[in-house]
């Protein structure tokens, strides 16, 4: 499977039929067949049909799904059948939402670390994780073998936090900062500029009056 080209658009719906999926699982429901998961979740039965179809289907013709199973598949795809190690370096408020969130929504994910200047973090705490200067950066991502950094760091220094953690051997960046950052080959980044997302917004109001 990892020799095959998955486009990035069927990638993205995965996380989005992984949690239609855990409703489901919430409300007892077993099984459910590709025609009312297009009614859920809003894409066409053959979309969904042919995306589980890139990593072999998972269905079976008169039955449909087992809701718990495609689930859990779907999660091992996404990786998320493994425990990964991560370091928040930004612990403003966004920082600090960021930390709440996976805290407490993202168990395959534990916060080990977490970096800032001196006079934000000198009272701060959180669970089990160290609270440092962004100077021990370096090697606590190294000593750790941290797989993830987030970054909610201000702009003008998200690039050099990015090339710090890249040197020490962070597997993906997870960008929540306004500037695309420039990455060698072999370390994944996901950019999420929430300025795009709510310009576009913005559009949608406004697309309905042109």
């Amino acid at each position: 499977m990892k020799d095959r080209q998955i486009s990035k658009a069927v990638i993205r719906r995965l996380p989005r039929y992984r949690r239609y999926l855990k409703e489901l699982q919430k409300k007892g429901i077993e099984k459910i067949s590709s025609k009312d998961l297009s009614n859920l979740i809003g894409y066409t039965a053959s979309q969904i049909r042919q995306d589980l179809n890139n990593f072999g289907g998972f269905g079976q013709q008169g039955y449909g799904y087992s809701v718990s199973n495609l689930h859990e598949q779907i999660g091992a795809i996404l990786g998320l059948d493994k425990t990964y190690k991560m370091v928040i370096v930004g612990y403003g408020r966004l920082g600090q939402a960021i930390a709440s969130y996976i805290s407490n929504n993202e168990p395959m994910f534990h916060i080990v670390g977490i970096f800032d200047v001196k006079q934000i973090i000198q009272d701060a705490e959180f669970k089990d994780a160290q609270i440092m200067t962004c100077g021990s950066l370096h090697d606590f991502v190294r000593n750790e073998n941290v797989d993830i950094a987030v970054i909610t760091v201000p702009t003008e220094k998200a690039q050099i936090v990015a090339d710090t953690v890249a040197d020490a051997g962070v597997k993906g960046i997870w960008n929540l900062t306004a500037v695309d950052l420039d990455l060698p080959e072999g370390i994944a980044v996901e950019n999420v500029h929430m300025s795009d997302s709510l310009h576009a917004l913005v559009y949608y109001m406004h697309d309905g009056e042109q």
